[in-house]
């Protein structure tokens, strides 16, 4: 990493640098608090609302990231409402966790949750589309630059344990709020990205003006296949540490973790490859190794052998940052720069609303029908995700077309 800063001219080496720590900042936030909410209320003993505060987020992201990408888009510098999008969510999300510090009704959390996912979900697409508008060498740089909010992440994890114990306290809560808040002082120290479209209307305000990209025949098929895709893997972090506890691991959450390292590897391989294939060929191995993933686990479950769905886990971080991060890098290089913010925020309603939103119901009812109360079944519910996976992987596959080389 230190080497691909040297080739950077200095502007370049200078927004690299406050794009990193922005990444990091916002994976730390995420990292302290998302992993340990289960336990936080099940100590608080609200463990019947756990459903309900994992849903309301993505429910959050149906509403505010088109909002938000218009308004980058058309009214107010990202760089900027990055900023003040961080710190009200910072501060936000470290009432909700004061409700429960202080023994509110948990209504309260919800409440509080909500409103903190409405301010804060925009920031995800908003800092991608400041990334990949300044970095000189965006194909190269972003994946090197995203690289830091796993770090992020995976930081946040030991310094809730071991720092903090904060495994079971709603003191993750305040930690993420810090995190936040420092993410969005950065904010404001990021390469400007002013506005560059001119739409007044109410209907580009709320960012309508987004659905406008579904004309374009790749577009529609990227953002279709993204939300399709986003379905079965909500079933990746609400059921694989269940299925390593079934297998007889002694540390499923620790187990989790290899998908980090993977996407660490991967995000240091991915600048390379982008150089050297099209977008479409880095998307289909994405989608298709998540096919992979998913028979992994599958075969765990018929044998009882729980390497198989260790490897299965390892694959998901090269699934993710294949899929994901190539589909914001897909967002700089084909949409006019008048709407990138919107297709940022487009592709975050699909990653980070729709999708796993319809995917907590349908793999939570698919669980119920598939594994039964002695732990039998799991072969048949992974198999089937992963066959709406396929069929996702043979849709675009046929679909998309790109327009040149390179796409």
């Amino acid at each position: 990493m230190v080497h691909q800063l040297s080739r950077m001219d200095r502007k370049g080496s200078e927004g690299f640098a406050s794009l990193w720590w922005a990444y990091l900042l916002k994976g730390l936030a995420g990292g302290f608090w998302v992993p340990v909410l289960t336990n936080i209320l099940n100590e608080e003993g609200y463990s019947s609302w756990v459903a309900v505060a994992f849903a309301i987020i993505p429910v959050c992201a149906l509403i505010s990231p088109l909002i938000g990408g218009a308004l980058a888009d058309e009214r107010v510098s990202a760089q900027k409402l990055f900023g003040w999008s961080s710190i009200i969510g910072g501060l936000l999300v470290a009432l909700a966790f004061s409700f429960l510090d202080f023994g509110l009704p948990p209504i309260w959390f919800i409440i509080g949750l909500a409103a903190y996912g409405l301010a804060s979900a925009p920031t995800w697409g908003l800092l991608a589309n400041i990334a990949l508008t300044n970095l000189g060498n965006p194909e190269k740089q972003f994946p090197l630059v995203r690289l830091s909010a796993t770090f992020g992440w995976v930081g946040a994890g030991f310094l809730t344990s071991y720092a903090l114990h904060a495994d079971s306290s709603p003191v993750a809560g305040y930690a993420a709020g810090v995190a936040h808040v420092c993410a969005g002082i950065i904010g404001f120290f990021l390469p400007d990205t002013p506005p560059l479209g001119k739409g007044r209307s109410w209907r580009s305000a709320l960012g309508f003006g987004a659905f406008a990209l579904f004309k374009n025949r790749d577009h529609a098929v990227l953002f279709g296949v993204t939300g399709l895709f986003s379905i079965p893997l909500a079933a990746f972090y609400m059921f694989s540490p269940e299925l390593f506890k079934a297998l007889g691991s002694k540390a499923p959450t620790a187990s989790m973790t290899i998908a980090q390292v993977t996407e660490v590897i991967a995000m240091l391989v991915l600048g390379a490859m982008m150089v050297k294939y099209r977008l479409k060929t880095i998307l289909l191995w994405g989608l298709g190794l998540s096919v992979l993933r998913y028979g992994l686990s599958g075969y765990a479950g018929l044998t009882g052998m729980v390497g198989w769905h260790l490897a299965g886990v390892g694959l998901h971080g090269v699934c993710y940052t294949f899929y994901f991060v190539t589909a914001q890098v897909y967002m700089n290089r084909r949409v006019e720069p008048r709407l990138r913010g919107q297709a940022q925020g487009l592709l975050s309603l699909m990653t980070s609303g729709i999708g796993p939103l319809v995917g907590a119901f349908f793999c939570g009812w698919l669980r119920d029908v598939c594994v039964d109360e002695n732990g039998n079944g799991w072969q048949s519910f992974w198999w089937i995700l992963a066959g709406v996976i396929a069929a996702c992987t043979v849709a675009f596959a046929i679909l998309y077309r790109g327009r040149k080389a390179g796409t």
